[in-house]
């Protein structure tokens, strides 16, 4: 299944580059959702920044399809939602979440 992304490879700018590798849901890429939910955790391979994206509506069942998120370079999430750039030297183990219609991303102490 091709996937039709909400940008274009012409629209993305370097806005984040040299950040390695991300995983991010198909609700932002695809959707167009905003970053509404973040975390670091320890990346996986030398490629890998360690960070997650999720739009925070995408469901248990949604997340287990591996055909709805996929790896893709920080550098493009900053252009699908440069409101995370401010937080890409964040520790691993630290999240942010920014609430419906809310502005700014706030740090997650659960």
């Amino acid at each position: 299944m091709s996937k039709k992304f909400k940008l274009s490879a012409d629209q993305i700018k370097p806005l984040a580059e040299g950040r390695g590798a991300c995983f991010a849901t198909d609700m932002i890429t695809v959707e167009g959702e905003p970053v509404r939910f973040m975390y670091r955790e320890h990346p996986d391979n030398d490629v890998d920044s360690g960070w997650r994206f999720m739009s925070g509506y995408e469901s248990d069942q949604y997340m287990e399809n591996a055909e709805n998120h996929g790896i893709y370079d920080v550098n493009t999430i900053a252009n699908y939602d440069p409101s995370i750039i401010p937080f890409l030297d964040a520790e691993v183990g630290l999240a942010f979440e920014k609430v419906p219609g809310a502005q700014d991303f706030v740090l997650v102490e659960d």
